[in-house]
């Protein structure tokens, strides 16, 4: 069964004239299908174009109005698929935009930090960006029903949601994606990258951080455990957020005597991907890490449902140096909401919860678990 992506109609409703739509997201999340899906669903006269052909990547990196005009032809909607393989390609879809103002064109990329510093600037004013994730809870619910998602949830924390990896039944083959998945990322998207050079080392760097969701992460500690410089490390966790491994959760504070707001807290962007590289999909009653898979399924998950609802929101931890803690803090609306998972209990500690509330007055704090957790999902 197909699984429809919630960012499609969002993109057919913004296909503006004169205007550039930017999709990251990383390998094999399904952009090119979701562009396709788009030209199929529109009535414009369109153009599919994959940037890795060489006959089009010379013409979309010539800065000539003509050349560039060949390429769109008679089309009201030009899709340029893997944008980032175009040499000064923003300069040219500002040409493109600027020449022909009543074509709509969109521009996917799974390095994000390369499309971006080549699109950025010259597009000021021009773009509108979108973010594509892995499946999310809430687009499976919406295509196999609420019963067989709910069922499979066992199957979303240990495998996570890339579409191929979804869709096969096959546990030996899920493994298999998985770690070509992964090698994707590491090899394509960050070694290609100017100056990075030690694959050895990034593949270390994520293996410590996965061991250590829902924990603050020293970056100190971590330079120290791969023997590496800070600001080597650094770089490296700023490529793995730009090319959608992992992200980061800062902590909240407005009292900074009591709370800790050093440290960062890294999530992956997929539950199967973490679990691939610590080699581990054993089934949820062998494992001793549950309640990290959980938090980090529900802290991925949130992200996608903020996006899906066009809710912009803040997003933190939260604890004290006396070990309370709240997993979640969102501040949108002029208001905190607080989040604790629980993949088991039914409660927070009650110095927890009354404290954050003390010193947060206004404020909402919940508990997230798994009889209520698709209703925190949208």
């Amino acid at each position: 069964m197909k699984i429809n992506r919630s960012l499609l109609p969002q993109i057919k409703d913004l296909l503006i004239p004169g205007k550039v739509l930017v999709l990251y997201g990383p390998r094999q999340v399904g952009k090119t299908t979701l562009a396709k899906d788009l030209i199929d669903s529109v009535s414009l006269r369109s153009r599919f174009i994959n940037a890795d052909e060489l006959v089009y990547r010379e013409a979309l990196s010539s800065q000539s109005r003509q050349k560039l005009g060949e390429v769109l032809g008679d089309a009201e909607l030009l899709v340029i698929d893997e944008a980032q393989r175009v040499p000064n390609i923003g300069i040219n879809l500002k040409i493109l935009v600027d020449s022909f103002p009543k074509a709509v064109i969109l521009a996917t990329g799974s390095a994000s930090f390369d499309l971006a510093n080549k699109i950025s600037e010259p597009l000021t004013g021009r773009t509108l960006t979108f973010n594509m994730y892995p499946i999310s809870y809430a687009e499976t619910r919406q295509s196999f029903g609420v019963l067989e998602t709910r069922s499979q949830l066992d199957r979303w924390l240990i495998w996570g949601g890339y579409p191929l990896v979804l869709t096969q039944e096959n546990p030996i083959l899920r493994d298999k994606l998985l770690g070509e998945i992964v090698g994707a990322y590491l090899y394509r998207d960050i070694l290609e990258h100017e100056g990075v050079r030690r694959s050895d080392k990034i593949v270390d760097l994520l293996r410590l951080l996965a061991f250590q969701i829902g924990q603050e992460v020293s970056i100190a500690e971590l330079a120290t455990s791969l023997g590496m410089g800070r600001p080597t490390v650094e770089r490296y966790l700023d490529l793995l957020e730009k090319v959608f491994v992992i992200f980061r959760v800062e902590g909240f504070s407005r009292n900074l005597r009591k709370e800790v707001t050093k440290n960062s807290r890294y999530y992956f962007y997929d539950n199967g991907v973490r679990n691939s590289l610590i080699q581990n999909f054993n089934s949820l009653n062998l494992r001793q890490d549950v309640g990290q898979l959980w938090e980090n399924f529900l802290m991925v998950e949130r992200r996608k449902a903020n996006q899906a609802a066009f809710r912009s929101a803040n997003t933190y931890f939260w604890r004290t140096y006396d070990q309370k803690e709240i997993d979640c803090i969102e501040e949108h609306g002029g208001k905190l909401y607080g989040y604790e998972f629980k993949w088991g209990s039914k409660s927070i500690p009650r110095k927890t919860s009354s404290e954050f509330l003390e010193t947060y007055p206004g404020s909402e704090l919940s508990i997230v678990n798994q009889e209520n957790f698709e209703i925190f999902l949208g």
